[in-house]
């Protein structure tokens, strides 16, 4: 005897099935696509300078070379870490995860980054002002543990370098600071 939730299942598949190929087929069939029209000129209006804001990023070759960087100066320590370079925005560009790092290290990395290029300042720095602000912390995605470097151009945060796994927050720094050097070399 097959039970209910067998027969659901089987009819679930069945009909995802028949879905698939549905779009498949209409899909194959599909005229192509009409040229787009030329832009209204109200269109280009809305994309002129004074609604476009610009913003700088580091290249990934940029990322790269600064993360590796950071995991030499570790390795060279005999220090086993995780590396993160994350853009202007929070958003992860690369993480390298070095021989023997803890499991920890990786995501800690991470977030140390985000918070330092959020509040453009060394994550050693930002963990004293919890004691005026002790809600800082509360913010997702952030750590206030040393361990992390904004990169910045023209005094503003492009970038950051993250680094946890080191015994220290403080080795951790100055291994992220190690990968930011790289950067005017």
């Amino acid at each position: 005897m097959i039970s209910t939730r067998t027969r659901i299942a089987a009819a679930v598949a069945g009909l995802a099935a028949v879905g698939a190929t549905t779009v498949g087929a209409v899909s194959a069939t599909a005229a192509p696509a009409t040229p787009a029209t030329p832009a209204a000129p109200a269109a280009a209006a809305q994309a002129d300078g004074k609604n476009v804001v610009q913003t700088s990023h580091l290249s990934i070759a940029a990322a790269s070379k600064a993360a590796q960087a950071a995991l030499d100066a570790a390795t060279k320590a005999g220090q086993r870490v995780s590396v993160a370079v994350v853009d202007r925005d929070g958003n992860t560009v690369l993480t390298l995860r070095g021989d023997g790092a803890g499991p920890q290290s990786y995501s800690s990395a991470q977030q140390k980054a985000f918070t330092a290029v959020s509040w453009n300042a060394k994550t050693s720095e930002l963990a004293g002002r919890l004691q005026q602000a002790p809600t800082l912390k509360d913010i997702d995605g952030t750590l206030f543990l040393a361990g992390a470097v904004p990169v910045t151009a023209g005094n503003a945060p492009i970038a950051a370098i993250g680094v946890a796994g080191a015994p220290s927050g403080a080795q951790d720094e100055t291994f992220a600071q190690a990968g930011v050097d790289a950067l005017g070399k």
